[in-house]
Protein backbone atom coordinates (compact mmCIF):
# COMPACT_ATOMS: atom_id res chain seq x y z
CA UNK A 1 0.00 0.00 0.00
CA UNK A 2 1.50 3.51 -1.14
CA UNK A 3 1.26 5.98 1.69
CA UNK A 4 0.91 9.62 0.65
CA UNK A 5 4.57 10.55 0.91
CA UNK A 6 4.87 7.56 -1.71
CA UNK A 7 2.50 9.30 -4.08
CA UNK A 8 4.13 12.80 -3.69
CA UNK A 9 7.38 11.17 -4.81
CA UNK A 10 5.16 10.26 -7.87
CA UNK A 11 4.61 13.83 -8.47
CA UNK A 12 6.24 14.71 -12.00
CA UNK A 13 6.43 18.83 -11.10
CA UNK A 14 7.88 17.85 -8.14
CA UNK A 15 10.44 15.56 -9.71
CA UNK A 16 11.47 18.23 -11.43
CA UNK A 17 11.81 20.83 -8.71
CA UNK A 18 14.19 17.77 -6.70
CA UNK A 19 16.09 17.87 -9.88
CA UNK A 20 16.38 21.42 -10.36
CA UNK A 21 17.65 21.76 -6.48
CA UNK A 22 20.42 18.89 -7.08
CA UNK A 23 21.71 20.68 -10.17
CA UNK A 24 21.89 23.87 -8.06
CA UNK A 25 23.94 21.86 -5.58
CA UNK A 26 26.33 20.39 -7.65
CA UNK A 27 26.65 23.91 -9.59
CA UNK A 28 27.51 25.30 -5.99
CA UNK A 29 30.08 22.62 -5.17
CA UNK A 30 31.91 23.75 -8.53
CA UNK A 31 31.81 27.04 -7.62
CA UNK A 32 33.28 26.55 -4.43
CA UNK A 33 36.28 24.30 -5.83
CA UNK A 34 36.93 26.94 -8.15
CA UNK A 35 37.07 29.95 -5.88
CA UNK A 36 39.41 27.93 -3.25
CA UNK A 37 41.94 27.49 -6.36
CA UNK A 38 41.76 31.24 -7.55
CA UNK A 39 43.44 33.96 -6.31
CA UNK A 40 42.05 36.61 -8.23
CA UNK A 41 40.10 39.02 -6.04
CA UNK A 42 38.25 39.84 -9.39
CA UNK A 43 37.48 36.28 -9.97
CA UNK A 44 36.82 35.09 -6.31
CA UNK A 45 34.03 38.29 -6.49
CA UNK A 46 32.75 37.25 -10.09
CA UNK A 47 32.66 33.51 -8.45
CA UNK A 48 30.86 34.58 -5.16
CA UNK A 49 27.74 36.36 -7.18
CA UNK A 50 27.26 33.85 -9.20
CA UNK A 51 27.02 31.29 -5.85
CA UNK A 52 24.43 33.97 -4.35
CA UNK A 53 22.55 33.92 -8.02
CA UNK A 54 21.88 30.10 -7.39
CA UNK A 55 21.97 29.97 -3.73
CA UNK A 56 18.51 32.51 -4.45
CA UNK A 57 17.39 30.41 -7.41
CA UNK A 58 17.35 27.20 -4.63
CA UNK A 59 15.72 29.03 -2.38
CA UNK A 60 12.58 29.63 -4.69
CA UNK A 61 13.08 26.56 -5.37
CA UNK A 62 12.01 25.11 -2.17
CA UNK A 63 9.67 27.62 -1.27
CA UNK A 64 7.91 26.86 -4.86
CA UNK A 65 8.73 23.27 -3.65
CA UNK A 66 6.77 23.59 -0.37
CA UNK A 67 3.71 25.61 -1.97
CA UNK A 68 3.15 22.50 -4.38
CA UNK A 69 3.55 20.13 -1.71
CA UNK A 70 0.58 21.67 0.36
CA UNK A 71 -1.45 22.00 -2.73
CA UNK A 72 -0.91 17.96 -3.54
CA UNK A 73 -1.93 17.21 -0.02
CA UNK A 74 -4.75 19.39 0.07
CA UNK A 75 -6.00 17.63 -3.07
CA UNK A 76 -5.54 14.28 -1.54
CA UNK A 77 -7.37 15.03 1.40
CA UNK A 78 -10.16 16.18 -0.97
CA UNK A 79 -10.26 12.73 -3.13
CA UNK A 80 -10.27 10.84 0.40
CA UNK A 81 -13.62 12.46 1.40
CA UNK A 82 -15.21 12.03 -1.54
Amino acid sequence: MKTSRDRELDDPYLDELKNEFRQYSYELKKLKQKFLKTNSVSDQSKIIKKMDIISTKMENNQKQSTKVTKSRLKEMKKTRKK
